[in-house]
């Protein structure tokens, strides 16, 4: 099965980007991760979600350029 989603490219195709705040804030987290600090059960859920949504945005991203050519 497949789906299809339609949606409205912005003009701005940076917008399909995590805001700074957030970037800053997954950036922390991993930074502490890899500096050897145990992140709690609901730090390693945010960062993962965070990684997915980043993720997600980046594919967004790279389909809408691909699009436009």
């Amino acid at each position: 099965m497949s789906l299809t989603i339609d949606v409205d490219l912005p003009a701005d195709l940076a917008r399909f980007r995590l805001p700074s705040a957030v970037a800053s804030r997954l950036q922390s987290l991993l930074d502490r991760q890899d500096a050897g600090s145990v992140l709690t059960a609901d730090e390693r859920a945010e960062a993962e979600g965070l990684v997915d949504l980043a993720d997600l945005l980046t594919l967004l991203r790279l389909r809408a350029e691909r699009a436009r050519s």
